[in-house]
């Protein structure tokens, strides 16, 4: 049975024009910053809705400003070291930091330049008048701007209005945001999900980064998908709230309801905006206060909420708006785009030499793993279908650039060692990191020969001489320039569901009918090892139901096979381990890591190899399970030399 759109999305409109526009009619339509009265101790980080005077002088009185002694600065007009005045007791008072200057006294002497007898106290010098003293109002006057409207307030400044008699002060609200999570197949967060049940985290992340935003997050409970309900939701929320997200709903399947919704209870100003992902995104405004339905895919909402709702909440709480940074970056692979958007793309930045590489990331709008491990978003305009493979390009950086320089960049094969060894690296020293990209053994040996990564793992077998990786590297760098790390001896093998139900003995087993299988990607040296163990068993690949079917992860795999979606797939066994699956071992096979030369002996690469030869990398791998440790870490060769 075929599903039948409602409706297209009414508008196509570009990103910047959406923007502005959207601003304006919340302006146009009264919608403004709130404020409120909060104590001065707690409005640390709030906007002054208006300027702060002084009430008292600050200080309120004159104050002595040293430990010592008060009096009258003529007594000591005439000291000198050889005629040193001599000050009687009951002509001077013994005073404290922050004591009141006492009648009759114009100047404080510190302790330490006193000289203390018998008869009073010695002075070998003249005091000036009013030395050491704060007088009223040195700091601030009574009736003072201490700060001007829409400034933040600053520790310091806390402490001027108190000391300027201010215990309380009008402030700009800061904006409540309503959270409205819809959907029939959405539930409660729980570590048990049924199939086609979706747990609910976008609200998580969109309340967090309200939070950082400045604004108070509100979630409510989740509502099917029923226009009423839907509707009851939205006009409860903004009873409460200064904005509201209506999360999912936004597109055009047929039960998404959002818009026709946010038409009802007021307008909609935009409903699709030119962008990837976020396209769907709803610009509405309901009883004179914003109400945006973002897409229901993570990465979607993200940047939703990152070009619309972020101007709004700074529009709301009189705020500057925030200054993004940018940095030059080479691209290490091609982007292709469409003209139809402006398309976002999270990509993983490191420095490799002088250059600043940009890998990118999955594009799917709801791998919102990809938005944790980018370091930085590459926007390709909508005149724009893409950028070729080390094109200069200029990328929105999502950490601070002291970060990025200091990490380790790791690309190649995949292995959850490579996760283990970051963990290590960063509990080692914070000030540096690993990042990796899983691209396969040949796709890491490209990016070592293009200055891409500072590391690689590879396991490529030479089918000649069943050696690893020796004879690919010498092939790929005749003039040498890396070095050949070791690192582990590893299992690899089918692995298979829990009791092997279709009893798979063999590789030449996953071509018989009924048998799906997974498959590793093109270029990895698992897959570079199936497709050699089917030439060498005579397995006609062509009969292989799901040959072409491809993963980017060991992980991947297992899950695959784990959830009962395939039958087979070749991978090691730490990855079977962790699924819980069968696992019938093929072969051991040597893991190693590539290094380019000009990194050798940096810090980074240096401390990478004494945490492969630590005790913690090995009892890390023991609970793994699956590798052998011969000489980890030691220098198998190096090319060139």
């Amino acid at each position: 049975m075929s599903v039948e759109l409602r409706f297209e999305y009414l508008t196509n409109v570009p990103l910047e024009k959406a923007r502005e526009d959207y601003l304006k009619a919340l302006a146009d339509r009264g919608v403004s910053a709130k404020t409120e009265t909060v104590k001065t101790a707690a409005a640390a980080g709030r906007v002054t809705a208006s300027p702060v005077y002084a009430k008292i002088c600050a200080p309120h009185y004159n104050a002595c400003a040293m430990d010592g002694i008060a009096l009258a600065a003529e007594l000591t007009f005439k000291a000198t070291e050889t005629s040193p005045a001599l000050i009687k007791r009951e002509l001077y008072t013994p005073v404290d930091t922050g004591d009141p200057l006492p009648p009759g006294c114009d100047t404080v002497i510190m302790a330490e330049d006193l000289i203390e007898t018998d008869s009073g106290i010695k002075i070998i010098s003249a005091a000036a008048p009013w030395q050491h003293i704060r007088q009223i109002g040195e700091d601030m006057c009574a009736g003072e701007m201490i700060l001007p409207s829409f400034s933040e307030i600053t520790p310091s400044a806390l402490g001027a209005m108190i000391a300027c008699g201010v215990n309380e002060l009008s402030v700009v609200k800061r904006p409540t945001v309503g959270i409205i999570p819809t959907g029939n197949e959405v539930i409660m967060p729980n570590d048990d999900p049924r199939e086609g049940e979706v747990l609910e985290f976008n609200s998580v992340i969109f309340s967090a980064m309200l939070s950082q935003w400045g604004a108070k997050p509100v979630t409510f409970d989740i509502v099917k998908d029923d226009p009423a309900e839907i509707k009851k939701a939205l006009v409860n929320a903004l009873s409460e709230c200064d904005a509201v997200i209506v999360c999912a709903g936004s597109s055009a399947g047929s039960e998404d309801y959002s818009c026709s919704v946010i038409s009802e209870a007021g307008e909609v100003i935009y409903h699709g905006i030119a962008i990837k992902p976020g396209k769907p995104t709803i610009l509405g405004i309901c009883g004179g206060k914003p109400v945006i339905g973002v897409p229901g895919y993570p990465v979607s909402g993200i940047i939703a909420l990152d070009e619309f709702l972020r101007p709004v909440i700074e529009f709301l709480g009189n705020t500057a708006p925030f200054e993004r940074e940018f940095a030059e970056a080479v691209l290490s692979k091609q982007v292709v785009s469409t003209l139809k958007y402006r398309e976002f793309i999270r990509v993983s930045l490191g420095y490799a030499g002088d250059k600043l590489i940009a890998v990118p990331l999955n594009r799917g709008s709801g791998v919102v793993s990809s938005f944790m491990k980018a370091d930085g978003i590459l926007e390709v305009p909508q005149e724009l279908e893409g950028y070729d493979n080390g094109a200069q390009v200029k990328v929105r950086l999502l950490r601070p650039l002291r970060e990025i320089e200091s990490s380790l960049v790791a690309t190649g094969s995949h292995d959850p060692l490579l996760d283990e060894l970051a963990e290590l690296l960063r509990s080692f020293g914070r000030e540096l990191s690993m990042k990796s990209s899983h691209v396969g053994s040949m796709g890491g040996i490209t990016a070592i020969k293009r200055r891409e990564a500072h590391v690689a793992g590879i396991h490529l077998l030479d089918e000649a001489t069943g050696e690893y990786n020796v004879s690919f590297i010498e092939k790929h760098f005749p003039n040498g320039g890396v070095s050949l790390v070791e690192c582990v001896s590893r299992e690899q093998g089918l692995m298979l569901p829990k009791g092997n139900p279709k009893n798979i003995g063999s590789i030449g087993d996953i071509a018989r009918d009924g048998i799906s299988y997974v498959n590793r990607q093109k270029g990895s040296g698992t897959r570079i090892l199936c497709d050699w163990l089917c030439r060498r068993e005579g397995t006609d690949t062509k009969k292989v139901y799901g040959y072409d079917r491809e993963e980017y992860t060991h992980f991947a795999v297992a899950a695959v096979i784990a959830a009962g979606s395939a039958d087979a797939g070749l991978g090691i066994y730490s990855a079977a381990k962790a699924y819980g699956l069968d696992f019938l071992k093929i072969c051991d096979e040597q893991y190693d890591l590539l290094i380019p030369n000009f990194v050798w002996d940096t810090p980074r690469v240096q401390r990478l190899l004494e945490i492969l030869k630590s005790d913690a990398f090995a009892d890390r791998l023991k609970q793994l399970g699956g590798y052998k440790l011969s000489r980890p870490g030691e220098l198998r060769r190096r090319f060139g030399e």
